[in-house]
């Protein structure tokens, strides 16, 4: 509890905070993450391939019917709702002075909790677009079954989601470098550190007020000011109490 407390204090008196999210910031809203023992990488699949595969480029390109038979399957969570970590930062907003939340995940969560300023690195599946045409498309136009094809050319609709094999988007990768190099704290919420060039965002933070709240351990916990060992939900919730009533 003394880390909550502690978390807490540096939170409410920073002059700027950032939020970096990975998939276990997701996984109390039933969202798998990737490389946990129950994780997505983990779970038998009747594919034939892992699952650093079926999510390639050349594997969307090469055999899109088995792809999106995969995607729809294990990483589109439609009925997925915000859990207290998503809900918690988006309540932060009206307490502390948090600039952006950049995140890994591609569920849309963090937007629909009610935080303004989201950087999604890789993604989302709540949008999609037409190769052909460039036509934009959202997760409620698709039936997800089969391959997606566009109602205005014809041609195959892709995910607007970064797959292995794909660079990020450039220009929200820079927008999250900004704000990273910017910020007095940063906050690392569920995510392993090991999924570049996401985790290298830690190496243009210039202070020395970091917080990361995982389940196991990540290359920059010797970095860290405050380490919490606990879920994102929990920790999350249990930090925005205290800054409710430092607020009061």
């Amino acid at each position: 509890m003394e880390n909550i407390q502690k978390a807490a204090e540096l939170l409410q008196t920073a002059n700027g905070i950032v939020v970096l999210t990975g998939a276990g910031a997701s996984t109390e809203s039933g969202i798998p993450d990737f490389r946990s023992s129950d994780g997505l990488y983990h779970q038998p699949q009747k594919y034939g391939y892992p699952a650093e595969v079926l999510l390639s480029h050349s594997f969307f390109i090469l055999h899109t019917d088995t792809f999106y038979d995969y995607y729809f399957n294990n990483l589109v969570y439609k009925d997925a709702k915000p859990n207290d970590c998503h809900k918690a930062l988006a309540e932060m907003e009206k307490l502390c002075r948090v600039r952006a939340v950049i995140t890994q995940n591609i569920d849309g969560l963090h937007q629909e909790a009610g935080s303004t300023n989201v950087i999604e690195l890789h993604g989302s599946t709540k949008h999609y677009y037409c190769m052909a045409c460039r036509k934009q498309y959202s997760l409620d136009d698709l039936e997800q079954t089969g391959v997606p094809k566009c109602g205005q050319c014809g041609g195959t609709i892709k995910p607007d989601v970064v797959l292995y094999e794909e660079p990020l988007n450039e220009k929200d990768l820079m927008k999250a470098v900004t704000v990273t190099a910017d910020a007095d704290v940063l906050l690392v919420i569920g995510t392993s550190l090991a999924v570049y060039p996401a985790a290298g965002l830690l190496n243009y933070y210039r202070g020395n007020k970091l917080i990361i709240v995982n389940m196991s351990p990540t290359p920059y916990d010797g970095r860290a000011r405050i380490l919490i060992r606990d879920k994102a939900g929990k920790t999350m919730n249990s930090i925005l109490s205290i800054l409710k009533n430092m607020s009061d």
